[in-house]
């Protein structure tokens, strides 16, 4: 099967292959074993650390070639070794590189050399096999097609320090979720795995941890099992805290506090256990700090949210160990100046950690705050309004409906604490808070919605409506719109803060506003009027319809339109009811002044009064705002 590069890429390579690319390949082709095997052996020194060779032999057909000669039973084992090599090295290089082996089909290749009683052979293949699959373009599920594959790799974790090596590395790649973790379970990775961590090779025993992070990870009947586990006289927990001392390298520690981390949460271990309490919070709040890595204090902080999210002591204790709150500010601050940096990829880079950081200290702040009112306090009290201010306007972009982001920020306890900043003193926050909830709510599921309002309050939101900065009225307004959307939505809420509502929509109508804050105040009410139940709080409410009446014969073309999309929605003539409601609406004059505004120059006022005829309209849309300062 010929192997061939994405077609501009593979265009601009041809351009600068040279002769000596095609030597290499042809030389694959000589009658000659021992010619083939110096030609084998010189391509893998031509290729290393060449990604622009790698590209080259690749389009010239290296890689069936290699595969062919890999695969041939009168190939000697030291050819196949080294064609093993190659191919690895090719894989090394871009991720173009490894979809080409992918189509070549070299996975099912390398795993039936796994097959030899050639050890140095098998290690080429595992090699090889771990670079591939480590790649983020390789398909988990490749490892699982086959059946045998799984059993025979575990039987492969005896034969040397490198098998072990790369076969933990694979196994901690490729187990993605439940599924995996029951098939490695159930053909013993957990005893196969195990007396790994006690390795004379460091390599090993970190592939080992990482693999028990993945197995354990939202797996009760894994972590149970972990936990009675005994490695030359020691349970594992006891291991893995050894493993987590500051002596230990960072990885080391790292890893192994998340271990420590899913067996908890998994229920394995007691929250109040002292392996978690003094070992492995401890642990993680030290990866938060300043002097670690970028890539550990992600890590870190997401690890301790993921932690303490649902124990409310575990929430006290890190909020008082280390200055963590006040630790967490310095996620905000790098980097520290993006127009000192001229080098793009650094630019790249570090707005890409920018980015992970802050995401990963949301999180940390949510946990923190999820039960413990105090601890809130503490959350705004601790960090100053400049950093604030930039955390909440970032905040509100990740909770924008198509923001990745999102659900773990929701599922971290957020609420709780953009409804905190909504009472902040200073304007910006209150501004960014709602705003947040805002984007929150947006074609939310009903449980976010109610915990919305649940936490802000009704009370909190009225003040709102009355706050003297127009930003915080306009987004308070949104958030409402955005919680009045979806007919069941509309006609919970309004059936539980129905009369608040419809208060506080009449006051800001009579009130002296500018239009753009009447304009989104009807709309609120032609999402009221979109509900089933809902509308009749309109209807029986002549204040309101006045006010309507009102608004749709303005001067203005945004509140006139606003206006008609109310009546659209009260009369549509397929819900029960509406010929009442179509009655009263004629009755008070409504009729006369659509067909008045029928014959307005305004196209938009024609086109409407065209659908109010019809007596069909839908929901008003929702609000979803970009912040423009992040």
């Amino acid at each position: 099967m010929a192997c061939l590069l994405e077609t501009p890429i593979r265009m601009s390579v041809l351009s600068e292959v040279t002769a000596s690319s095609r030597h290499y390949v042809d030389r694959l082709f000589d009658p000659d074993p021992q010619k083939v095997l110096q030609g084998v052996r010189d391509m893998k020194n031509a290729v290393i650390g060449n990604n622009k060779q790698k590209a080259n032999l690749i389009v010239l057909g290296a890689v069936p070639r290699l595969l062919y000669l890999l695969q041939q039973e009168t190939s000697s084992t030291e050819l196949k070794t080294e064609c093993a090599v190659v191919l690895g090295s090719l894989a090394m290089g871009t991720e173009n590189n490894v979809k080409s082996l992918l189509d070549c089909h070299i996975i099912p290749a390398l795993l039936q050399g796994l097959l030899s009683p050639d050890l140095k052979f098998i290690e080429a293949c595992l090699r090889c096999l771990r670079t591939i699959f480590t790649s983020p373009v390789t398909p988990e599920e490749l490892l699982y097609t086959d059946a045998t594959v799984i059993p025979h790799l575990m039987a492969l974790l005896s034969r040397s320090r490198y098998t072990q090596e790369y076969i933990c590395q694979i196994f901690s790649h490729c187990c993605k979720g439940p599924d995996h973790q029951t098939i490695l379970f159930n053909h013993g990775a957990v005893q196969n795995i195990a007396h790994l961590l006690t390795s004379p090779s460091y390599k090993v025993r970190m592939q080992a941890l990482k693999c028990f992070s993945v197995l354990a990870f939202e797996n009760p009947q894994v972590s149970l099992t972990l936990v009675n586990v005994l490695v030359d006289g020691e349970l594992l927990p006891q291991i893995f805290v050894k493993m987590l001392q500051r002596d230990k390298p960072i990885e080391m520690q790292l890893t192994s506090a998340k271990c420590l981390t899913y067996m908890c949460r998994a229920g394995a271990i007691r929250t109040d256990d002292s392996c978690i309490v003094l070992k492995t919070l401890p642990c993680l709040v030290r990866m938060c700090s300043k002097e670690r890595l970028l890539e550990e204090r992600v890590e870190g902080a997401e690890t301790l949210a993921y932690l303490i999210e649902p124990d409310v002591e575990l929430q006290r204790i890190a909020s008082i160990t280390d200055h963590l709150i006040a630790m967490l500010a310095d996620y905000f601050k790098y980097p520290s100046s993006v127009s000192a940096i001229t080098d793009i990829k650094r630019l790249d880079h570090d707005l890409k950690h920018a980015h992970e950081l802050r995401q990963a200290a949301f999180k940390l702040y949510a946990s923190l705050g999820a039960n413990d009112e105090d601890i809130r306090k503490k959350v705004l009290q601790n960090a100053p309004d400049e950093i604030l201010v930039v955390a909440s306007s970032m905040l509100c972009n990740l909770l924008l409906e198509f923001s990745p982001s999102k659900e773990p920020i929701l599922e971290s306890g957020a609420v709780e604490l953009l409804c905190g900043l909504t009472q902040s003193e200073n304007p910006a926050l209150r501004v960014n808070g709602i705003w947040a909830l805002m984007n929150m709510a947006f074609q939310a599921e009903q449980k976010i919605k109610a915990d919305i309002l649940r936490s802000l309050s009704t009370e909190q939101l009225f003040r709102l409506l009355s706050d003297s900065d127009l930003n915080v009225l306009m987004k308070t307004l949104g958030l409402l719109r955005n919680l009045l959307s979806t007919r069941p939505h509309i006609d919970k809420i309004m059936s539980t803060h129905g009369k608040q509502i419809m208060q506080a929509v009449t006051l800001i109508l009579e009130g002296e506003h500018s239009i753009e804050v009447k304009e989104q105040t009807l709309c609120i009410l032609a999402n009221i009027a979109d509900g089933t139940t809902a509308k009749e709080l309109i209807m029986t409410n002549d204040d309101i319809l006045q006010k309507i009446k009102y608004y749709m014969g303005h001067s203005h073309v945004k509140l006139q339109l606003a206006a008609m999309f109310c009546i659209s929605n009260l009369i549509w003539n397929e819900e029960e009811g509406s010929q009442e409601r179509q009655d009263k609406l004629r009755d008070m004059g409504i009729v006369d002044i659509l067909h008045k505004l029928s014959q307005s120059p305004d196209s938009n006022l024609c086109d409407k009064c065209s659908v109010c005829s019809a007596r069909k309209w839908g929901e008003w849309d929702m609000v979803l705002c970009l912040h423009p300062s992040s």
